[in-house]
């Protein structure tokens, strides 16, 4: 009779992986089908008649303004549309901000201003505040 190879009898002291990895694949592969669902990210509170969160620019900040004309400025220069981009992100890491505050006129379409943030998201600005005015009381 065989003497060696005998194995101890009792408690298993070792984890099992298997359903863990199980659930975690399951987890990945819902969300990799529901992010794209989501919305993309920019957090917005529509403009309201009255002051919702006041607010006064200054020139440590980067304003980026569209015109009606098709004309964008940064501060007060003009620059190119493909130039935005790079302009921007070197102003935030001279001024060491992450926040691109975005002033569009009322006239422009809200396609033509959907088109610049989805420039500015994928040149990786991930922060855009819309800028408002407020609604005069009468």
């Amino acid at each position: 009779m065989g003497m060696g190879g005998q194995k101890k009898k009792g408690a298993i002291s070792e984890i099992n992986v298997t359903p863990l990895v199980d659930v975690m694949l399951v987890l990945l592969v819902i969300f990799m089908v529901t992010a794209p669902l989501m919305l993309n990210g920019i957090k917005l509170d529509l403009p309201k008649t009255k002051e919702v969160n006041p607010m006064n620019l200054t020139t440590e900040q980067i304003v980026l303004s569209m015109t009606t004309n098709g004309g964008f400025f940064i501060g007060k220069d003009k620059v190119l549309q493909d130039e935005i981009v790079k302009i921007i992100m070197a102003k935030f890491k001279e001024s060491k901000v992450d926040t691109l505050y975005l002033r569009a006129d009322f006239a422009l379409k809200y396609g033509d201003v959907a088109r610049v943030m989805s420039q500015l998201r994928r040149g990786g600005i991930e922060k855009i505040s819309l800028v408002t005015e407020t609604e005069q009381k009468k």
